[in-house]
């Protein structure tokens, strides 16, 4: 259970002091009895209310956790849906022409699963006030990428391009002694509304398809393919 002082939230501090009124006012209690009974009233209400809160990130700055939580809570829905989405695709994809398929989707599920603990690892990455992302990690990061994108061709390579674009523009922010932490968190995020794009779609063409015509089955291994893109940008940026 989370401590928590009151005083930070006010509408517990509210229900005490109402509970504190109404018992020596209305039902005539000593208030040596009331004063006890009010501040525990307020002290159980904030603790409630603290355990509603999302466990803080640890960012010294408020608007960068404020964004990083609302990726999280995205991410964990991702995960969730990924899940559901495998065991799905466990269900109907049965046939030797789908395995590969079945493969494909169970991968790019598995990644998707792992998203809320990447976010993690990126938080404490950024964690702090000397934590402003230096050049050479997005140097290498942007190495990364430009090494894949070698060996990249269709959706994947796009996705690595645009990528790319991004870390570059972050390199000139460090470059300038701005916090580029921001701009990866917004990196994050798209590659998260990405991800839950195409998962969708995935989804929807999967129940869809005739999974006996062999074409409608590379339809969907491209939607798997262009989601384990994705994930693999995820982890470029959290990585490093």
């Amino acid at each position: 259970m989370k401590l928590a002082n009151p005083l930070n939230y006010p509408i517990a501090v509210l229900i005490g002091g109402i509970t504190l009124v109404i018992g020596i006012r209305f039902i005539k209690l000593p208030s040596l009895v009331m004063i006890p009974l009010s501040t525990g009233i307020a002290g159980v209400g904030a603790v409630y209310l603290k355990s509603r809160e999302p466990e803080s990130l640890g960012l010294d700055n408020p608007q960068l956790e404020r964004e990083l939580q609302k990726v999280k809570e995205r991410g964990i829905n991702l995960a969730q849906k990924a899940q559901e989405l495998r065991t799905e695709a466990t269900k109907l994809l049965t046939d030797a022409m789908q395995m590969e398929l079945l493969v494909a989707v169970q991968y790019g599920c598995d990644r998707a699963v792992e998203l809320p603990s990447k976010i993690d690892d990126l938080a404490r990455r950024l964690q702090g006030k000397d934590s402003l992302l230096s050049v050479s990690d997005l140097q290498e990061q942007l190495r990364d990428v430009e090494n894949k994108l070698k060996s990249s061709s269709g959706i994947a390579k796009n996705n690595l391009n645009q990528l790319a674009k991004s870390l570059e523009r972050n390199i000139k922010l460090a470059r300038q002694g701005e916090d580029a932490r921001q701009a990866q968190v917004i990196n994050l995020s798209q590659l998260v509304q990405d991800s839950a794009g195409i998962l969708q779609q995935l989804q929807n063409q999967m129940r869809t398809a005739d999974l006996s015509n062999l074409e409608q089955v590379h339809q969907l291994e491209s939607f798997s393919k262009e989601l384990n893109s994705l994930q693999e940008n995820v982890q470029i940026l959290v990585d490093k």
